[in-house]
């Protein structure tokens, strides 16, 4: 959850900011989300269709890898190669990838979400969790997360929305507004969290993000609203 960038600050040329926070990034996710990041990303795996066999998966913006590790023990045999813009936030996720044994199965590498270095057909499934919404041209992301999937494999999307309507959603806003510039202000050493709710208020709302992935070749695409329209999750098929 925790992401410090500016709206119009490229993922591809972020790795900077995120370098400043990469060993505090974990613990700042778990404080400003109420631990509620966890099983956002667990939806997100289980949105990705069978872990049973071998399959090859991409993470893009994987931090410091915790959807990539959360992949590897949902299938034992999977492949998994997380990218993302940021040496520093990678270098903590090799240490956990490396102690938890799943060095063999799970591959760190710099990159850009707009242009990633791999094949056409190259994975069964791709996905992101906040990250695309800072990514200027989510088009062009959204069609290279597409490109490399195989056809009728998955494309799942994990983003902070801004919530709308009724009283439990005004106390959301005022926690993403206000309390987590404060906190992360304060635990991080930085005021750049408060860009977070900036970038959350300005990306678009739910159909027309659903609309932007079928544009950009999902052939159908599934919406789940989570805790009160804190957070969306997209669920594309190829």
């Amino acid at each position: 959850m925790a992401d410090p960038q500016t709206p119009n600050l490229p993922v591809g040329g972020s790795g900077q900011m995120f370098d400043r926070i990469a060993r505090r990034y974990d613990r700042m996710n778990r404080i400003l989300s109420f631990g509620l990041d966890r099983s956002w990303r667990r939806r997100l795996i289980h949105s990705l269709g069978s872990m049973e066999n071998e399959g090859r998966f991409l993470d893009v913006a994987t931090g410091t890898a915790d959807v990539a590790i959360a992949i590897a023990k949902d299938a034992s045999e999977a492949k998994i190669t997380g990218l993302d813009p940021s040496q520093g936030m990678l270098n903590v996720g090799q240490e956990k990838v490396e102690n938890l044994g799943l060095s063999d199965r799970i591959n760190l590498t710099t990159g850009d979400a707009r242009a990633l270095p791999f094949e056409d057909d190259s994975f069964d499934a791709s996905c992101i969790a906040f990250g695309i919404r800072n990514v200027p041209d989510r088009r062009k992301g959204l069609e290279e997360m597409i490109r490399v999937v195989r056809p009728n494999g998955r494309v799942s999307i994990l983003e902070l929305s801004e919530p709308r309507g009724g009283l439990l959603a005004g106390l959301a806003r005022l926690h993403v507004h206000h309390v987590v510039p404060l906190l992360g202000a304060m635990l991080a050493g930085s005021w750049e969290y408060r860009y977070l709710q900036k970038s959350i208020a300005a990306f678009p709302r739910p159909q027309d993000f659903a609309e932007m992935m079928r544009q950009a070749g999902c052939r159908s695409v599934e919406i789940q609203r989570m805790n009160f329209g804190t957070a969306h999750l997209y669920i594309g098929t190829v």
